[in-house]
């Protein structure tokens, strides 16, 4: 075949399957090995054998019966290591099961296939003057791939969105459909809500819900030192608290600015009841350009930026901000640079300690740090692989990296320095960013991970279900 044709045929086919709409027979010769599964960052593609768009259960049962070697599921793709593929395997894509099934307003619950976006479920349950009880602060991700993650945002009190979760269906490495929650397989529904596909594919999600209700926006600078106390008294205590963070700018990351999101009754200075899909964000993107790239960004983040974004008073529907847009966070470009999170959790009693060794580790490493997040999470009593054993503050980081081979190394280095920070404070980071982490850390971190491994050996002898994460740690 005439080079021009065979590039043209490896293009469309990367388009393809980057776009989840192209699936392979094993051993086809169609570009079979170059199908490659992305994530959001553009680093660590994935090569795959084969992707598979199931519409239902039963498609996903009938590739995991048919499908001879290892298999992993993805959603969204925000996942930043590998997460949702594995190398020469086979991919569902799980994007178009996306279907609501049922909703039943009165009892504020929800059955949803688990590929629905949470922005698709917005649209669905605003209209009933519903709200997710729990989910991340953007509604790209899709519902599934977040109870995977067990994925939280700044909901005051709510701890993960596996708290959210009423019942589960999971098809298993067999191709066996299970219904599991709190009373029934109890242990595969523990293990399934923050397991990463280990255990079975979850194909379906019932969810609770809660009433949605206008916020005012509450900001307000706080002592690092004083921090902790000002939580616990003035937002967990609070009963009116809907939403909470605290922002950490840089270069010193010591003066938390709280935005305490509050229940009122005051008129809505934002009318809109969820965010316009398909916004450009152009202006939101060339400000982090010009933030990361132009000398004084810190300085014009600090002094000019970060106070226009918090200033004045903002009242709205609880919808409108859990409908935020990821594009908002998207780059100009990702060829040469990307964005990236990583994300710890520390007891509180460690809280001050951890943030001053934290800065100290960034400053000394030079980290393109634009953001640093803190939200709060109560003890997860629930999911086998906790990222919160006790009651902790996360840390989000959001961060600049370039896209070269060095500067993956030299964020390696960092990350691991920041992961041993937070082990020395009892503390662990969180799984779906760069697989950084030695062997050591991971076993340290997760001890709960040999119940998962006898778990796995148990309905998955053969190791079916698997992803990049899981073949390195697991």
């Amino acid at each position: 075949m005439p080079a021009r044709h065979t590039g043209r045929r490896l293009f469309l086919c990367q388009a393809l399957a980057g776009a989840g709409l192209l699936t392979l027979a094993p051993g086809s010769a169609l570009c079979a090995a170059d199908l490659l599964v992305p994530n959001v960052t553009g680093l660590y593609s994935v090569k795959v054998a084969r992707i598979v768009v199931p519409q239902s259960n039963h498609d996903v049962a009938r590739a995991l019966r048919e499908w001879p070697g290892r298999v992993s599921v993805g959603g969204g793709r925000y996942s930043m290591g590998g997460q949702v593929a594995i190398a020469e395997g086979l991919h569902l894509d799980t994007r178009s099961m996306n279907r609501l099934l049922w909703v039943k307003p009165d009892e504020r619950r929800v059955r949803v296939q688990a590929g629905m976006r949470w922005r698709d479920l917005q649209d669905v349950i605003d209209p009933l003057g519903l709200s997710a009880k729990t989910m991340q602060s953007y509604a790209n991700f899709t519902v599934g791939g977040a109870v995977s993650v067990n994925a939280h945002g700044r909901y005051v009190g709510n701890g993960p969105v596996g708290n959210s979760v009423r019942e589960l269906q999971l098809v298993l490495a067999s191709g066996e459909l299970v219904e599991a929650s709190r009373e029934r397989n109890a242990e595969l529904f523990r293990a399934a809500i923050g397991g990463y596909g280990a255990v079975a594919v979850i194909t379906e999600v019932e969810l609770d819900l809660a009433l949605n209700q206008r916020m005012e926006r509450v900001v307000k600078p706080v002592p690092l030192a004083a921090y902790v106390d000002f939580f616990r008294r003035e937002v967990l205590a609070d009963p009116a608290s809907v939403m909470h963070n605290a922002d950490l700018l840089p270069p010193r990351f010591d003066a938390p600015v709280a935005v305490t999101w509050r229940q009122t009754d005051k008129p809505l200075t934002e009318p809109a009841r969820l965010v316009p899909r398909g916004q450009t964000y152009a202006l939101e993107r060339n400000v982090v350009w010009a933030l990361t790239e132009l000398p004084g960004g810190t300085k014009l983040r600090k002094s000019v930026i970060h106070p226009l974004l918090i200033s004045g008073s903002v009242v709205k529907w609880r919808n409108h901000e859990a409908s935020l847009d990821v594009a908002e966070l998207e780059p100009r470009s990702r060829s040469e640079s990307t964005y990236v999170l990583q994300e710890y959790f520390v007891p509180p009693r460690y809280f001050e300690p951890f943030v001053s060794g934290m800065a100290q580790v960034l400053r000394k490493q030079g980290a393109t740090v634009l953001n640093i997040s803190i939200r709060h999470s109560p003890a997860d009593e629930l999911a086998l692989l906790p990222w919160a054993r006790e009651e902790v503050f996360s840390f989000v980081l959001y961060y600049k990296q370039r896209t070269h081979a060095q500067a993956q190394e030299e964020v390696g280095r960092w990350t691991r320095e920041l992961i041993s920070l937070a082990i020395a404070h009892h503390g662990r980071y969180y799984l779906p960013y760069q697989l950084h982490a030695t062997q050591a850390q991971f076993d340290q971190a997760y001890p709960e991970a040999e119940q998962l491994r006898a778990l796995k050996r148990r309905v998955d002898p053969a190791g079916k279900l698997s992803n990049q994460m899981w073949a390195q740690y697991l």
